[in-house]
């Protein structure tokens, strides 16, 4: 990846905060529970944009996360998108469909309950 990259430290919670100004947009890394979405990516990448500074601490706040939040919350934070990996935003992609050959035979057999009849 390139690009710079802070990890959820004191410091890099200081170098971000520090390196930020307003509009611009971070990348995190999500891990996706392949046992729940199996036909989804393994991991996927969210984008940040800081557009307002805390009045309480002063740091850039992107929704209604600070940076040093976003590094707690989200682990490392990168300058560029990771590349090869598809942002959350995005539509997933195409899983094909059971055929409906299945369903034919089914229908062919007399097998109404079990083809999805309405009868």
């Amino acid at each position: 990846m390139a690009g710079r990259t802070w990890e959820p430290t004191k410091r890099g919670a200081r170098d971000l905060n520090r390196w930020l100004s307003k509009g611009k947009t971070v990348y995190t890394l999500r891990n996706t529970a392949q046992n729940l979405a199996p036909y989804e990516d393994a991991q996927l990448y969210a984008a940040h944009t800081f557009d307002r500074r805390s009045p309480v601490t002063g740091e850039w706040m992107t929704s209604h996360l600070s940076a040093s939040g976003l590094l707690a919350q989200e682990g490392t934070v990168y300058e560029q998108p990771p590349a090869g990996v598809r942002n959350i935003a995005t539509p997933g992609r195409q899983v094909a469909a059971p055929t409906s050959e299945g369903v034919l035979a089914r229908l062919r057999r007399g097998d109404r309950a079990k083809a999805g009849s309405r009868r």
